[in-house]
């Protein structure tokens, strides 16, 4: 397989033939004026396994591609939530039991959690930093270098700072993984999620 660069601009009337959903949301819609992806998930909808609160989800909205190597992601994300726990952002999935996830979780009582989930052997963990409610915008960028993922985090999409290291131990036994835009609504619908500047450029960065 050979991956190649994709740089969608959410432009025209409809999605790359390569863009494939998992779980796609009853509703969601291609905005050509605005240039971007509107997104409304389903309320219950998550992805998340075992740890420390007892329950599994693997039913979240997951807009994604194939890719063999190593690849850079990354988007722009501007959020409306509603609920505890609304989020968006990028996610690179090996399987069930083995992904990544890089979102803004919206709380209503406290700061929003800038983070990232990584799930291994059926297990996640979730790393988390304060994130003031006015912030709605947030760029997201996930490395791929051999199995680790390189995950940073931006809100001009031109200063980057990382905010997780980790591997994908699954990610050595597979030809390819994919990886892309994701979306979930834990406790309930009416989150909106805005995507523009969706690129995916294989290698490293230089």
């Amino acid at each position: 397989m050979s991956d190649e660069p994709l740089v969608e601009p959410f432009a025209g009337l409809s999605l790359p033939a390569r863009l494939r959903w998992f779980n796609a949301p009853k509703r969601w819609t291609v905005d050509h004026e605005a240039s971007c992806l509107r997104v409304w998930p389903e309320g219950g909808t998550d992805f998340w396994q075992k740890t420390h609160y007892g329950f599994e989800a693997d039913n979240g909205h997951f807009l994604h591609l194939e890719a063999s190597a190593d690849f850079v992601l990354s988007t722009r994300v501007r959020s409306r939530p509603v609920h505890q726990y609304d989020q968006a952002g990028l996610m690179v999935r090996v399987s069930p039991t083995c992904w990544l996830k890089t979102s803004v979780e919206f709380e209503p009582d406290g700061p929003n959690r800038l983070g990232a989930v990584v799930t291994n052997d059926g297990y996640s963990d979730w790393s988390t930093q304060s994130l003031p409610h006015e912030v709605e915008t947030v760029w997201f960028r996930v490395r791929l270098e051999g199995s680790d993922c390189l995950v940073e985090s931006s809100r001009d999409g031109a200063a980057w700072e990382q905010i997780r290291m980790a591997p994908l131990r699954e990610r050595p036994r597979v030809p390819t993984i994919s990886c892309g835009l994701y979306a979930c609504s834990p406790k309930g619908a009416g989150y909106e999620a805005e995507f523009t500047a969706f690129r995916f450029a294989p290698g490293r960065l230089a």
